[in-house]
């Protein structure tokens, strides 16, 4: 069973818990790192924690959520061992995948609709990293991390 370890602001809670709700009735097992309302909330934690979940093995995937998608993807990426994305179109969620094998996926609450926002869950969680040339780009990022 795959198991998503997810984490939100406010602003990104409503979406949140709809994909959640859906992920559920799918199959995937679920870790809510939270927030638990549409109470103004710093993200930091929350993500940082759904990144946690990703490297230390206990979810295969994270999904981070806030108005922008843009800081909760920055928490993310400061676990070492994450390797989240921005992706607020279809594109950039396959790219995610295919080119960076990133394992957390940020997305604006307020930036795409709800149904967007499935498709794009959908197509990350879906499409497998090509490896090849691009695993010798993901082995230059991780190596950065050496240096933090």
């Amino acid at each position: 069973m795959t198991t998503i370890a997810f984490g939100s602001d406010h602003a990104g809670f409503e979406l949140k818990q709809h994909l959640i709700e859906r992920l559920r009735t799918q199959g995937y097992d679920i870790v809510d790192h939270g927030t638990d309302s549409t109470e103004s909330v710093d993200y930091v934690g929350f993500c940082a924690a759904a990144a946690r979940s990703v490297r230390d093995g206990d979810a295969d995937f994270g999904i981070v959520l806030g108005g922008s998608g843009q800081g909760e993807q920055l928490a993310a990426n400061k676990v070492r061992g994450a390797r989240a994305a921005l992706c607020n179109c279809l594109y950039t969620a396959r790219m995610a995948r295919q080119h960076n094998d990133a394992n957390v996926l940020s997305i604006g609450a307020r930036v795409v609709g709800v149904g967007l926002a499935e498709e794009i869950v959908d197509l990350f969680l879906t499409t497998p990293f090509e490896a090849g040339r691009h695993a010798r780009r993901v082995e230059q990022i991780t190596a950065l991390e050496a240096d933090f």
